[in-house]
């Protein structure tokens, strides 16, 4: 008994010093970030992949999408970034299937916000094929072409493949951050060494995490 108490109060004191240690700025692996057992791999060449796990009705990561977004202009040429839609109920799959269907047909970037935007101010459940088709007719995407995207092959295995992905990276929340297939962040990880702070602080924490993130798997890749 005494040996397991010392045991747990040596690792307490251990986390301890990780988590005084920790900033931003400076992470630390285990507080701010974390890296995966199993690294997963990209097809970014020499570019550092950045990987956002996300589903538009998540307010979080409706409000985090602004900062990211910048963040990711930003960056330039030294990244390649993705979004991958999750799956935590069959419920998801309308939406995932819609962001891969506006993928395929190059309209992502033009409906990225406005979906968000629908959800999250218009109060649109946007949760079923009605209403999806429904929403992207009104915003001028071709019916047909849409709905042959939507229910192609193709998109279908890319929702499979998210499911993949999304269990690969052990993703049990959004939004989450991947850096290059190894290292995984998001507000909730940074917000265990900082504390309690309004959203936007986190979210800046974050992206701060995620620049020095990139810069590592950027020197990892020479």
């Amino acid at each position: 008994m005494r040996f397991l108490q010392r045991s747990v109060l040596a690792f307490g004191l251990s986390l301890f010093a990780m988590m005084a240690g920790a900033s931003p700025a400076s992470p630390v692996n285990g507080v701010d970030y974390q890296t995966l057992d199993r690294p997963q791999q990209t097809d970014s060449g020499k570019k550092v992949e950045v990987m956002e796990f996300f589903w538009y009705a998540c307010p979080h990561c409706n409000a985090l999408d602004p900062a990211l977004t910048e963040w990711v202009k930003k960056q330039g040429d030294a990244i390649v970034f993705k979004r991958l839609p999750v799956l935590f109920r069959d419920s998801m799959v309308p939406q995932q299937k819609l962001y891969y269907a506006l993928e395929a047909m190059g309209k992502t970037e033009q409906l990225h916000k406005q979906i968000f935007h629908a959800i999250h101010v218009d109060h649109l459940s946007l949760a079923t094929d009605a209403a999806i088709t429904d929403f992207v007719v009104k915003h001028g995407v071709d019916k047909k072409k849409f709905l042959d995207a939507y229910n192609s092959f193709g998109v279908a295995t890319k929702v499979r493949r998210a499911a993949q992905l999304q269990e690969a990276y052990k993703v049990d929340g959004v939004p989450l951050i991947a850096i290059d297939g190894r290292y995984i962040t998001s507000p909730s990880i940074v917000g265990t060494s900082i504390g309690n702070q309004p959203e936007e602080v986190l979210f800046k924490a974050t992206l701060q995490v995620m620049d020095s993130l990139v810069a590592k798997a950027a020197k990892e890749h020479k």
